[in-house]
């Protein structure tokens, strides 16, 4: 997750994209190179839900003799919120923890009583640094902050805890660890600390506007300037006609109105041999009728969407500005949106309707923050650019694995550009077969 896998999609992982799933007993080497990229990312399965369990934490240290553009920390932890760990420090030291949200359908508050965290980076990216209480990680998310232990002694509860803003139902519970400093006896009193409210929007999206590319010499923000797709997606969910299900519908998710069918084949393949039948490349690059997209008491009486394997494609290099859009559709929702194959740089957000006469002159084009999985707020929109300069075929899809399961996701395919190291490098001997 994460992985720009330059030339390598044979390697990227999500089952049907870039490859059929391993079966029973079956083995594949899994061959790339890591190309540009230094920081905090994770693996894990992708296929049904069994990146529940199956998933884990990808470090990708400086090269050798490249500092850190921050002080060196005394140590470095890493914390992936979906296990449990244990954190020893001693005091006066700054430690950097590598936070990693690896579950499955929760945006999660995280913070320790009685210490600030110096947000540095965020999804293997270098941020300008900055002090806060609290950070919110959608799944798949990682943000590395530094910990300063000044407090000399004691025990300082750690609290991991839900955020949803949006009148949905979920697991309210708060996980806790504690922060230990050494000599402290087992049996001192912790010291305690309130998460935020669930529906606490407030502190989300001071954590989130506070997030600003580095953009230095050494990490340049090398944001596209013009763009030669401007496209426009709304997110919602549907029903769609289901004879077998309860009440004889099911509910489905959508990007555009298409609800997307998983091929039985892997788009790569049919992409790179030419196999016809498996895709079309007609996906809509905005909603074919526009309405008001977040009243929610003016919504499209027909719930039902478009099913199909449908993608869009690029030329190599082509630059895209992507704005993502909420809508009240049976209901408004967070959704941390994830693309495999590239970084993007969120230019903009807003809450309501995306303007495209207004909002865009307020685009940040100078130092936004870039990212891999970037969340669109409840009744709102985010905008993201990136440069089409990874040939294959690249999923995108919400990282909440229930809205994925549902049709939440489409892909693109980004053509060969000229020469061999513009093009897609042939598939591995051992790539699974269907």
């Amino acid at each position: 997750h994460g992985i720009r896998q330059l030339r390598t999609g044979w390697a990227d992982g999500p089952a049907y994209i870039t490859q059929c799933p391993l079966q029973p007993g079956q083995t594949y080497l899994y061959n790339f190179t890591l190309t540009g990229q230094r920081g905090t990312l994770l693996w894990h399965a992708h296929i049904l839900w069994l990146r529940a369990t199956v998933h884990g934490a990808i470090v990708i240290l400086p090269k050798r003799g490249v500092p850190y553009p921050y002080p060196k920390p005394h140590k470095e932890h890493t914390l992936v919120l979906a296990e449990g760990f244990t954190l020893p420090v001693r005091p006066n030291m700054t430690y950097m923890l590598r936070v990693i949200n690896a579950g499955l359908n929760e945006e999660l508050f995280f913070k320790i009583a009685g210490h600030k965290l110096t947000v540095v980076e965020v999804d293997a990216t270098y941020v300008k640094p900055f002090k806060v209480d609290t950070i919110v990680l959608g799944p798949g998310q990682t943000t590395n902050v530094l910990v300063t232990t000044q407090q000399g002694s004691g025990r300082y509860m750690v609290s991991v805890s839900p955020f949803m803003d949006a009148p949905i139902t979920v697991d309210n519970r708060t996980a806790t660890a504690i922060l230990h400093y050494t000599g402290t006896q087992m049996a001192a009193p912790v010291s305690l600390t309130a998460p935020p409210p669930i529906n606490s929007t407030l502190v989300a999206t001071k954590f989130t506007n506070s997030l600003l590319a580095l953009n230095s010499k050494e990490y340049p923000a090398n944001v596209p300037t013009t763009v030669d797709h401007s496209l426009f997606f709304t997110i919602s969910l549907g029903l769609n006609t289901c004879p077998t299900c309860t009440g004889g519908a099911r509910v489905v998710a959508d990007f555009n109105n298409v609800t997307f069918d998983m091929p039985t084949v892997g788009l790569l393949q049919a992409h790179y041999f030419g196999i016809e039948g498996v895709f079309t490349d007609d996906f809509p690059a905005n909603p074919a009728q526009p309405y008001d997209y977040t009243n929610t008491t003016a919504q499209p009486a027909n719930l039902a969407t478009q099913n199909g394997t449908r993608v869009y494609r690029l030329a190599y290099n082509d630059a895209v500005q992507l704005v993502l859009q909420d809508t009240g559709m049976i209901t408004p929702e967070n959704h941390p949106i994830h693309l495999h194959g590239f970084n993007f740089f969120e230019v903009g957000r807003g809450v309501g309707n995306f303007d495209p006469e207004k909002d865009p002159k307020r685009f940040n084009l100078v130092d936004p923050v870039e990212r891999n999985t970037v969340g669109v707020p409840a009744g709102g929109w985010t905008a993201i650019r990136f440069r089409a300069d990874n040939p294959g075929v690249w999923f995108m899809h919400c990282h909440l694995e229930v809205h994925t399961t549902w049709g939440l996701k489409m892909a693109w395919v980004v053509d060969n550009g000229k020469g061999p190291n513009e093009s897609i490098l042939p598939p591995p001997s051992d790539l699974p077969k269907c």
